[in-house]
């Protein structure tokens, strides 16, 4: 499990020309420099806008430069990191989009991480402080405070570029130099608002990486009996979570033929692993449930993937890692929140033992189902479960999977696809989708859809065929969650990157921790 990041981030009220740091990230947008680069530009005989005026620093989000401070400037900063905004979306209104401002903070957190300052402060408040700029966030109008969102945001992304993985690296990372980030605001007013948003911030960041580390963690390690393990240990962390798993044979006697089904071609039992989040205040009240598809390897069973990129199916379990991370989040933040985690974690594989085209298993629920294809397994690990999170009379059920390459066909890398049975929860996953950058996108659950789950010999199929397979996916799960109201995850264009920066992204934690924190 990685360490939390052990950098201080503090919020106070500092002057860029007293305030002693060893690096002062300031900022530009359009052709000018906000204040605090302007104070500095002074001391240092206007170098800070004439690489603005050259068109050394491109006026595209992100992009940035160095500039050593010489002794003769009598500046409390050794270095200077000059950041740029990208353009105001509406020069009158000066209006700043949260994609740009994103950018920058990828750019300046980066750059951190590679500097050998160990103190840096950001002089972004001045971008607040006149009532003429504004964030937008694309077409959502989120009530929000502007300098909360990009404390939280920043300090989410400065956490999330300080994660290398190297568990299985004989040779380990240089530690970074930076322990002590300043974010500056101008008066004091505001300031423990901003110390909350950047600890929320981090505690996502934390959370985001401890997802991204099990996805990348190989499959001989990170095995359903070491999801069950580390859920332990991370109840250690905590009184406030109660974690504990249920063996193979439990969940034969409890009737989980679904689940049970993927797990028999593996030497590996399954594992339905328990987490249970109690904040003081909540831990009477009706819990949020999340349930995540932990495949920690995905032959695809008798019906066998390909053999190229098969290294990636590692990453099958990200749906899995996502209830861990969000788990972690919360407990980093000490959330009041009531949050059940359920994790179906097994392991899909080929031999004699295994399921076969044209088996008919029995679900918890008592439904039959038709193997028409054993790479369609992940569905049979979150019926049962499903059906499991029943006893919690839940307040909501998200389920979260990387379920279907369909889903990538639709919608690319960008959104994760969304499907629900009731429509002000989809539209809460949304708004928290829009909020943390981690955006997912409503998808049709129309009953037209069920008809291609028909089966001569069982109650259904595990399969729709080739049309809207996606869909299908999430019709075949809707049939498991007519108790409560429930929303799907489909991943599989999110979960993970391919090629040269192959690795999990962690995502969607930040979209599930925004949403239960607003709910």
């Amino acid at each position: 499990m990685p360490k939390t990041s052990a950098q201080k981030l503090l919020a106070k009220q500092a002057n860029v020309l007293t305030h002693a740091t060893q690096c002062a990230v300031v900022f530009a947008a359009n052709d000018q420099l906000f204040n605090s680069a302007t104070a500095l530009d002074q001391r240092l005989e206007g170098v800070l806008a004439a690489a603005i005026d050259s068109g050394d620093l491109k006026p595209k989000a992100g992009m940035m430069r160095w500039f050593p401070t010489p002794a003769s400037a009598a500046l409390p900063c050794k270095r200077v990191l000059l950041v740029h905004l990208g353009n105001f979306e509406d020069k009158s209104k000066r209006h700043i989009s949260s994609g740009n401002l994103r950018a920058a903070f990828h750019s300046v957190a980066k750059a951190l991480s590679k500097s050998p300052a160990k103190t840096a402060t950001i002089y972004l408040n001045e971008l607040f402080s006149e009532n003429d700029v504004s964030i937008t966030h694309g077409a959502t109008n989120l009530e929000i405070d502007d300098q909360v969102w990009a404390g939280q945001e920043f300090a989410t992304t400065l956490v999330k570029e300080l994660y290398h993985y190297c568990e299985t690296k004989s040779k380990k990372p240089d530690p970074v130099a930076l322990t002590t980030l300043v974010w500056a605001t101008e008066a004091s007013a505001g300031t423990n608002a901003l110390r909350q948003a950047l600890n929320l911030g981090s505690a996502i960041g934390a959370g985001i990486n401890l997802a991204r580390e099990l996805g990348d963690l190989p499959p001989n390690i990170c095995t359903p009996t070491y999801l069950a393990k580390l859920a332990v240990q991370l109840g250690a962390t905590s009184p406030k979570l109660n974690a504990r798993s249920l063996s193979q044979k439990q969940m034969e006697k409890m009737g989980m033929g679904a689940l049970i089904s993927v797990a028999k071609g593996s030497s590996e039992e399954a594992k339905l692993i328990i987490m249970e989040y109690k904040g003081n205040k909540a831990a009477n009240s009706k819990p949020h449930v999340l349930v995540g598809k932990g495949i920690t390897f995905d032959t695809g069973g008798i019906s066998l993937k390909p053999g190229a990129n098969m290294d990636e199916m590692k990453y099958d379990m990200c749906g899995a890692a996502s209830v861990f991370g969000t788990i972690k989040a919360l407990i980093e933040m000490d959330a009041n929140l009531h949050v059940v985690g359920l994790v179906a974690a097994a392991e899909n594989m080929p031999n004699g033992n295994a399921s076969k085209p044209g088996d008919v298993v029995t679900s918890m629920s008592g439904q039959t189902i038709e193997i028409l294809n054993t790479d369609a397994e992940g569905r049979l690990v979150l019926c049962d479960t499903l059906t499991y999170a029943e006893r919690y009379k839940p307040k909501t059920v998200v389920d979260i999977a990387t379920l279907t390459g369909a889903c990538v066909v639709a919608l690319g890398n960008h959104a994760s696809a969304l499907y629900s049975n009731h429509q002000p929860l989809a539209d809460a996953l949304l708004s928290a989708g829009n909020n943390s950058g981690d955006r997912a996108w409503q998808m049709p659950l129309w009953d037209d859809y069920q008809k291609q789950l028909h089966s001569n010999f069982a109650d259904m199929a595990n399969i729709g065929g080739m049309p809207g397979g996606s869909i299908t996916a999430a019709c075949f799960l809707s049939r498991f969650a007519k108790k409560y109201h429930w929303a799907h995850l489909d991943i599989a264009g999110v979960a993970w990157k391919s090629g040269a920066a192959k690795g999990a992204t962690g995502r969607p934690v930040s979209l599930l921790v925004t949403y239960l924190l607003n709910t």
